[in-house]
């Protein structure tokens, strides 16, 4: 069975840029510590646009929402933003009226400091869940905050959204879309508590692109979709996932509409990005050691090609068999079998990377087990499965599953 990779997309025409959310003109960002977290790292984070910018966001599923994502949801309605504030450290998640209150006071105070109105400011925040903000210490730093907004800020806002993550994710692309250039930059946090069905822990987008706004969350949501919808680390959804995107239009393009050839191509270089940041996330997963795509094919649909990449991406017993590099090919067919998928036993094959280790449902003769415990030594592979009833194909990227990660999470409040 020859090999199904699910990888980033080809570079093609898309540039690379460092920088991540400030490659994108005229978006400023910034990260200082406020006192959120004990350790005295950055805990605090401002994107803003110099000008109004087109605005869409997705949120999570998960029916515990924590006050910020309600506030956001609230503000985004209108499909204008100039800013993002973001704080780690506490996720003023159940925290009832006061939270609210919170929320909606710190999107006031950076707006006034901004000179924007408060419904022009999104707001993110991720930590521990149950425990009130720090008030006393975010309204003191908010004005350091606005002041240490910079063009080369990018990388500090990043740092300053990390909890458990050990190092800043940033990506940004400069691509041509119909013969202008325009740029994409974003940064994003998270590698426990992931398993989103519609964002990850938090992304932030920015773009000089102008975009139409129904086009705008059309674009975000298939990214989404195809990135961070397919990610995993240990199959919990946070109730802080947030995604938004910023576009403030100054790359001077005539507005993309959804169906347009500039369109697809400000979507494809989107989904660069998403899929590169979300492939970060999950090398970075707490306790991770392997970051593996399990990309599935033959399906007989392409959600039953999601289901079954799902079901085997979050079995601890794969997970660990990952960790272990042990080709242990019957968890494989277990997490196929337990989905709600359609399958039929005697015609799954199972491969790591090139080398076929399972046939019509049973162990390939003359599978060499060593050349597949050596490619699981390797920091990145693929396994592939075909599941011999049709055309769907899908793919999820997911991590092993340490003893690191049991040490991580024993002890979070703590």
């Amino acid at each position: 069975m020859p090999e199904a990779r699910a990888t980033e997309p080809k570079p093609g025409d898309l540039e690379w840029l460092t920088g991540g959310v400030t490659a994108v003109p005229e978006i400023l960002a910034s990260g200082i510590a406020a006192g959120i977290k004990p350790s005295g790292k950055k805990d605090l984070a401002l994107l803003y646009s110099s000008s109004p910018a087109r605005a869409a966001a997705v949120f999570t599923s998960n029916q515990v929402k924590g006050a910020p994502v309600l506030v956001s949801q609230e503000h985004v309605k209108s499909g204008v933003a100039q800013a993002i504030v973001a704080s780690s450290g506490c996720s003023n998640v159940c925290t009832g009226e006061q939270g609210m209150r919170d929320a909606r006071e710190m999107t006031k105070v950076v707006g006034d400091l901004l000179r924007i109105p408060a419904r022009q400011v999104l707001i993110a925040s991720t930590g521990v869940i149950g425990q009130p903000l720090p008030m006393d210490r975010i309204r003191a730093a908010l004005p350091k905050l606005v002041k240490a907004l910079s063009p080369q800020g990018g990388h500090a806002a990043a740092e300053a959204i990390m909890t458990t993550d050990t190092r800043p994710k940033e990506a940004a692309v400069k691509v041509e879309v119909n013969g202008r250039p325009i740029t994409i930059g974003g940064i994003a946090k998270g590698v426990g508590m992931i398993e989103p069905h519609l964002a990850t822990m938090f992304c932030f987008l920015t773009t000089d692109a102008a975009v139409a706004p129904a086009a705008l969350r059309s674009a975000l949501k298939r990214s989404v979709d195809d990135s961070f919808n397919r990610i995993t680390v240990d199959s919990d959804q946070s109730t802080s996932d947030t995604v938004a995107i910023l576009a403030n239009g100054l790359a001077e393009t005539a507005p993309l509409d959804a169906g347009s050839r500039g369109f697809r191509q400000f979507t494809r270089a989107l989904g660069a990005v998403t899929t590169r940041l979300a492939r970060m996330l999950v090398e970075d997963g707490e306790g991770a050691t392997r970051l593996v795509t399990v990309a599935v094919r033959g399906a007989r649909t392409r959600r039953d090609a999601v289901v079954v990449a799902r079901s085997v991406a979050n079995s601890p017993l794969v997970k660990t068999a990952i960790n272990g590099q042990d080709p242990n090919w019957g968890r494989i067919m277990m997490a196929i079998g337990k989905s709600p998928a359609r399958v039929e036993a005697d015609k799954i094959a199972v491969a790591f990377e090139d080398e076929l280790l399972v046939e019509r449902g049973m162990l390939r003769d003359g599978a060499k087990h060593e050349r597949i415990r050596e490619t699981m030594t390797r920091p990145a592979y693929t396994i592939t499965i075909d599941l011999g009833l049709g055309r769907g194909e899908a793919h999820v990227f997911t991590c092993d599953l340490s003893e690191e990660y049991v040490r991580i999470n024993a002890k979070y409040t703590t």
